[in-house]
């Protein structure tokens, strides 16, 4: 057996004319049988001529072909010459010329016509004192190129993906939490805030599924872009018992069972599964962090089908804005809206517990029925019970020396007086690890520098209220416009709290401010802070002036 690799040649069964097959076959029933003597005479050549109506030297040449060929009868059908079909005529010269201009020209992401390429051509042959081709025959040799590799240089990847072949096949997974995939979209329907019921534009949802059970784990609705911090979120809902959380949605009676921590999550090669926060945070925890093969996102088609699968059902709610424009037509989707970022918490919580117990094509069986077989042969997977400690451990990671005030970040101070025996040996410290949820800044959690725990730090000033670490940057942004050279932690939090009023005054008015508001009520509430700390004063000698805080890692 071959396989199935060796290749099939058509040797004319359905290619030929009608009537050249009919003659084919006709000289066949002569031919045949006078090839199987061992030798024919003038005599029998006379006479197999005079009945095919051929020559005697054209009955020679039908025996040759018939005994070496297969004893078929294609094996006489007429045999036309090409006329050269293929072959290229023009000077070495000129083809080289072509075949330069083509690759300079034609084969770059400008994507310049034939009629360009052709002119350069031209120009290069004349100047060259070469003959000049016709446009056809340039034409022609750009025809004659791999498509899928014109369009990867024309185009770039994304516009060859619809020329190769999907190629490879994913690994083969069985086990409960052997692999989850993770992504991101847009949610297709606009959203209202809370206090208007005004859109505020369309949130994102975060997804995380388990490829054996085809099981949602993990699921989380932001109205911040993906980010390191929405991958985080995802895993540790997927991690931790989801009961809290539906107590807190008012759906008490859901059950959702599916939690646990994964083995592998696999993701697509965006920056924001890249971070290192995402890195450190899955090597903490003993989780693979995998990445589809570039070019392949068939591998990733297991989180890609239920993310479609979501949307469409997005689709049968109020103020849904379709997949596209087109499809979205006349329906005006703001005009239509009314679901919060909660009540959409809560519907894709209810959408969830029906899909696992709908039975899966691929499965043959519920998604919930597969979860409970892969519990019952290997156990329940282990969970988190502390959501807050995990989700630490994904936080954007940011490094900074300790002072004799505590730290310094974007211009904010932190300061608890359990740092005061790290502050008398701190010439001796190297720099700390902080990390910081960027919705909530008024505390870091700060490594000690042993490595084995991490200390809520809050603000130095403990007055402040708790703002995002988008409210803080655009309060920067607006101090720089005015000229402020400088920026203290005291212009910071009034420029916040003057943005704030104009976001209440303008939140009936436009969809922005709504959409900032509602960002900001999202906020983790605070923990309650103890005593005020005794920092030591400000403007000692061995004080150095804050620097302007630099970029540790994008989120």
């Amino acid at each position: 057996m071959d396989g199935g690799q060796a290749q099939i040649i058509e040797r004319g069964v359905l290619t030929a004319p009608d009537e050249a097959w009919d003659v084919a076959v006709r000289q066949a029933e002569v031919i045949g049988p006078l090839a199987a003597s061992p030798r024919v005479g003038l005599a029998a050549a006379d006479a197999a001529a005079d009945e095919l109506g051929i020559s005697r030297r054209q009955v020679y040449v039908l025996l040759a072909r018939w005994r070496a060929g297969e004893g078929v009868v294609s094996d006489l059908l007429p045999q036309r010459s090409s006329g050269g079909r293929g072959r290229r005529r023009l000077p070495a010269a000129v083809e080289t010329v072509m075949t330069e201009v083509i690759c300079s020209r034609y084969l770059t992401r400008q994507r310049r016509s034939v009629a360009a390429v052709y002119r350069e051509v031209v120009r290069r042959c004349r100047a060259a004192g070469l003959p000049v081709p016709v446009r056809n025959t340039l034409a022609q040799r750009i025809a004659a190129l791999d498509p899928a590799a014109a369009a990867a240089a024309r185009e770039g990847v994304d516009g060859a993906r619809r020329l190769r072949a999907a190629g490879g096949e994913p690994p083969k997974i069985e086990g409960l939490l052997q692999q989850v995939q993770i992504d991101h979209t847009p949610v297709d329907l606009e959203v209202v805030d809370e206090r208007h019921r005004l859109p505020i534009g369309r949130p994102y949802v975060t997804a995380a599924i388990d490829v054996a059970s085809r099981c949602v784990v993990g699921l989380v609705v932001t109205l911040e872009a993906p980010s390191a911090l929405s991958a985080g979120l995802c895993l540790a809902h997927t991690v931790c018992d989801k009961r809290p959380w539906l107590e807190r949605l008012g759906l008490e009676r859901v059950a959702w069972p599916m939690s646990g921590k994964p083995r592998e999550i696999y993701v697509d090669n965006a920056a924001e599964f890249r971070s290192e926060a995402l890195r450190r945070g899955c090597a903490q925890h003993g989780i693979t962090l995998a990445y589809r093969p570039k070019g392949m996102p068939h591998f990733g088609g297991v989180i890609e089908r239920l993310i479609g699968t979501m949307m469409q059902m997005v689709h049968e709610l109020p103020g849904t804005t379709f997949s596209n424009p087109a499809e979205r037509g006349s329906y005006d989707s703001q005009a239509s809206a009314v679901l919060t970022v909660a009540e959409l918490n809560r519907w894709l919580a209810l959408a969830v517990a029906a899909y696992h117990g709908q039975v899966h094509a691929t499965l043959g069986q519920t998604p919930a029925a597969r979860w409970a077989e892969g519990v019952a042969a290997g156990g329940r997977p282990a969970t988190v019970t502390s959501e807050t400690a995990f989700l630490i451990d994904f936080l954007p990671v940011i490094r900074r020396t300790l002072r004799r005030t505590g730290f310094t970040i974007d211009h904010v101070q932190y300061y608890n007086d359990a740092l005061k025996p790290w502050i008398a040996r701190r010439d001796g410290l190297e720099k700390f690890v902080l990390r910081r949820d960027p919705r909530d800044i008024s505390r870091i959690w700060v490594l000690d520098p042993d490595g084995h725990a991490y200390l809520p730090v809050p603000y130095r000033t403990l007055s402040r209220p708790p703002i995002s670490v988008w409210e803080q940057r655009a309060a920067i942004a607006r101090l720089r416009e005015q000229g402020r050279a400088q920026v203290d932690e005291n212009a910071l939090f009034a420029m916040v709290e003057q943005m704030r009023q104009v976001t209440e005054d303008a939140a009936a008015k436009t969809r922005r401010a709504r959409r900032e508001m509602e960002r900001r009520s999202a906020t983790p509430a605070p923990q309650a802070a103890g005593p005020p700390p005794s920092p030591p004063a400000e403007g000692c000698a061995d004080e150095e002036p804050v620097r302007p805080f630099e970029v540790i890692e994008q989120w």
